[in-house]
């Protein structure tokens, strides 16, 4: 009689373990500094325990990493600020692609510099081919995809234009360097930003966040918040209103009936949570 209670309590558990494992979302952020930065993941975090506690929140971020950066690059040393890397050889797997093999992920949030997506040779020749690469590596074929789309630099020198040198972006390009259009004011670089994005979703089969238009909001709108810690970091307003865009995108609730301001002050708090709405 012993070893048949035993037995059910036994099974009991592990059943109770099983539904309880089942009901999780597993989100996977796969960034760089504009993701981590002010620990933006870990805000969601603390937002979707105040209404959806079964969201579980993971990161693969690290500083000036591009999505092909992450399946390509071995990091060899990191300091506070900043990593080095190496190329990977052949049978080594990246840290990225070490997270990704962990678990069954439901929701992967992809981030990759502004700029790579704006200049069409790196966007074509690395990062969309990057992301196809990661939706082969994960496991679970019900995961959703986000593309973290991100927003106007603080930088209003226009008409201004990026470049990287082609070599840099890939060996089979033959002219000297890749360029984005010309951005000749605020408006039309967050147009050409987010433009440059939805080419991307599209090109991949993603859903398209909208950070870079609320930023915009909150500079036209709002001018007295500064969103900026650097000339393109998020400080830790900008870093709030990110996380509130996440939030709303991962739950389907509103930002502004949340209670959680974390260190932001609540007036400032509450125009963040209704702009990303």
């Amino acid at each position: 009689m012993k070893n048949i209670l035993l037995l059910l309590l036994t099974v009991s558990t592990i059943f109770c373990k099983s539904q309880k494992k089942a009901d999780e979302i597993n989100v996977l952020f796969i960034g760089n500094s504009f993701t981590y930065f002010h620990d933006m993941p870990q805000t969601v975090q603390k937002m979707v325990n105040e209404t959806n506690p079964n969201i579980k929140i993971n990161q693969s971020t690290f500083p000036g990493q591009s999505l092909s950066g992450h399946l390509s690059q071995i990091i060899t040393s990191r300091t506070e600020n900043g990593i080095n890397t190496r190329i990977k050889e052949a049978g080594e797997i990246t840290e990225t692609e070490k997270k990704i093999a962990e678990k069954q992920w439901d929701v992967i949030i992809l981030q990759t510099g502004t700029i790579a997506v704006l200049i069409p040779e790196d966007r074509d020749l690395n990062e969309n081919k990057a992301i196809a690469a990661i939706k082969k590596l994960v496991s679970n074929p019900n995961c959703k995809f986000i593309l973290f789309n991100t927003w106007a630099s603080k930088d209003r020198g226009y008409p201004k234009q990026y470049c990287f040198p082609s070599y840099l972006i890939h060996e089979s390009i033959q002219k000297e360097k890749c360029c984005s259009p010309v951005l000749k004011n605020l408006e039309n670089e967050v147009e050409t930003i987010n433009e440059a994005y939805q080419l991307v979703a599209k090109e991949n089969n993603l859903i398209k966040s909208d950070n870079g238009t609320k930023f915009f909001e909150i500079l036209t709108k709002h001018p007295e918040i500064e969103l900026y810690e650097d000339e393109s970091h998020p400080n830790k307003y900008g870093s709030f209103l990110n996380a509130c865009v996440f939030y709303q995108l991962l739950t389907d609730n509103k930002a502004s009936d949340l209670k959680y301001n974390g260190e932001i002050e609540p007036k400032i708090s509450e125009i963040l949570k209704k702009v990303a709405e």
